[in-house]
C-alpha cells in the first residue's frame, strides 16, 4: 500500500516538473500504481484468523464465507498426498473426510463452495493422470452437476450438488473429501494436522 501511494506522488511529480512527458507511459504507470493500491487493501480486509478450532468444531472464516465441520462428523483429518505406482506423494495440503455430506453442505457459503471446486481442481486432475485405468472421465468428474441425496433424503441441486459429487470423486482418487491449502494455515501442514486429531480424538 505504501508503494503504491509512493508511486502515485513520483507520477504527481513527474507530471507537474516534466510536462513534456509521455501520456501513454504515466497512463500505464498510474494503472499499475492503481491495481497495486486495490491488492493491498484488499489484503488489508483479510481476517486475522482464517480458522476456529473449538472443542465442538472447526470453522473457516474468509471475506467471502466460510465453512463449518463439527468434530464428531469428521472421521479422519491428515496429509494430502498423490498416489503412483504404490508410492504416495506428499502436497501441501491437508485432507478431511467427513461422515455425512448434508451438515457440511448446510454450513457452507456458496461463493466459498465456488472457490473449494476452482481451487482443488487440480488435486483431482493428477490424480486421474497418475492412474492406468480410471474409473471416470475427466470431464464427468470436474463438471457432475447432478443433484445429490443425503443419507436424510434432503436434495442438494446446483452448486453444492457439484460440491458434493466432487468430493465423493476426490474421497475415490485421493481419500479425503475437500482440502485445506498450507498457504491458509498459521503453521506447517503437520503441525496443524497434529493439532486438530487432538481435538477430533477429544470430541
Amino acid at each position: 500500500m505504501i508503494f503504491s501511494l509512493v508511486a502515485f506522488i513520483a507520477l504527481g511529480l513527474t507530471v507537474f516538473l516534466f510536462p513534456a512527458v509521455k501520456s501513454a507511459a504515466v497512463a500505464i504507470l498510474l494503472l499499475a500504481a492503481f491495481t497495486l493500491l486495490i491488492i493491498a487493501i484488499k489484503q488489508a480486509q483479510e481476517p486475522a484468523l482464517s480458522f476456529t478450532l473449538t472443542f465442538m468444531h472447526i470453522q473457516f472464516h474468509s471475506p467471502s464465507g466460510g465453512w463449518l465441520a463439527r468434530w464428531k462428523n469428521i472421521s479422519e483429518i491428515g496429509p494430502g498426498t498423490i498416489s503412483y505406482q504404490g508410492w504416495h506423494q506428499p502436497i501441501p495440503w491437508v485432507g478431511i473426510r467427513l461422515k455425512d455430506y448434508e451438515e457440511f453442505l448446510d454450513s457452507i457459503c456458496p461463493r466459498i463452495a465456488s472457490r473449494i471446486l476452482i481451487e482443488q481442481r487440480p488435486l483431482l486432475f493428477l490424480a486421474y493422470k497418475r492412474l492406468d485405468n480410471p474409473p471416470h472421465q475427466i470431464e464427468d468428474m470436474l463438471f457432475d452437476d447432478r443433484h445429490y441425496i443425503s443419507r436424510n433424503g434432503k436434495r442438494f441441486k446446483g452448486l453444492l450438488a457439484m460440491l458434493a459429487n466432487r468430493m465423493q470423486y476426490n474421497r475415490e482418487l485421493l481419500g479425503f473429501d475437500f482440502f485445506i491449502s498450507e498457504d491458509l494455515l498459521d503453521r506447517s501442514t503437520d503441525e496443524f494436522i497434529g493439532l486438530t486429531r487432538r481435538y477430533l480424538a477429544a470430541s
